[in-house]
């Protein structure tokens, strides 16, 4: 049907722009109308169920509520990406959902690339979180290092030194470290090394340890305090003191300092020597003089 036209190329009547835009206006807001009904519906049925899935498969294998509430927004958020593409599709909009996804797609491996370092200890803080390896306030040891863990995060772990330093470190290097937890369980072994004369009794001398270990507080009597021979040095008969405390109770440290001065004391009360490495040097030395012979000048 022939429309006749304005100069400016519109219809010249609102029936002859009907007849000629209608259609196509018809079309594109039945198309947005199909992509706004399908991504509503999409996004409510899906939320609910991804969210749903994620929060009871998350608390159901013990994990902290901050995991569970990442879990949820993640799942909120594939659950938008989902519906927009889904919508997408039903309503027919298939050269715009495929230059989305290129561009999503280039977007990922960009920040992939930039975030990996970032992403790794992020990944790491969600296993420490779950599977505990230490907690808040625990004494834990890496790679030369040492600590009281102040505060665990999803990224990094803070801690304090014995100098009361404060030390932040990647969760990626304490989950990648052979990492030791001295007060992970409910009993911890405190040890030192006692060295007495080979002239010295040697039952008295661990009869001595032992009593004196009885009677510093924290020290358990379950197991027992023991000092068995542990070396026979160069100058020394070597006995390891041995006492058990419960590390979350009990300073280990002040009791091996408090172990070590009683035991000296006791020692020297009772005529117990602790030698120490020396040396003896043997010999003859002989003097040659230099001086020129008086008579035969």
């Amino acid at each position: 049907m022939f429309v006749p036209l304005q100069a400016d190329g519109f219809p010249t009547t609102p029936g002859a722009f009907v007849d000629q835009y209608g259609p196509g206006i018809v079309d594109v807001a039945t198309t947005v109308a199909i992509f706004l009904v399908s991504f509503a519906v999409l996004y409510v049925v899906g939320k609910y169920v991804l969210v749903r899935l994620t929060e009871r498969s998350l608390e159901s294998r013990g994990f902290k509520p901050g995991i569970v509430g990442l879990g949820v927004s993640i799942a909120g958020i594939i659950a938008l990406v989902g519906a927009l593409a889904l919508g997408a599709t039903v309503a027919g909009f298939g050269t715009v959902l495929v230059a989305f996804a290129t561009l999503t797609g280039a977007l990922v491996l960009a920040i992939g690339f930039a975030t990996q370092d970032l992403v790794s200890n992020f990944v790491a803080g969600v296993f420490i979180l779950k599977d505990e390896p230490f907690k808040t306030g625990d004494w834990i040891t890496w790679d030369g290092n040492e600590g009281v863990v102040r505060e665990i995060s999803l990224r990094v772990t803070t801690l304090d030194t014995f100098a009361n330093e404060m030390v932040t470190v990647p969760n990626g290097q304490l989950a990648n470290a052979v990492l030791v937890n001295p007060v992970g369980n409910d009993t911890l072994r405190v040890s030192y090394d006692f060295g007495i004369s080979y002239d010295d009794d040697i039952e008295q001398a661990q009869r001595i340890i032992t009593e004196v270990a009885r009677t510093i507080d924290g020290v358990l009597l379950d197991p027992e305090p023991s000092a068995p021979v542990a070396d026979l040095g160069d100058s020394a008969v070597v006995l390891s003191g041995r006492v058990w405390v419960n590390p979350r109770e009990t300073s280990a440290a002040g009791v091996r300092s408090q172990l070590v001065q009683a035991v000296k004391e006791r020692f020297d009360m009772d005529g117990i020597s602790m030698p120490y490495p020396h040396s003896e040097l043997t010999g003859s030395v002989g003097i040659t003089s230099t001086a020129p012979d008086v008579e035969a000048l």
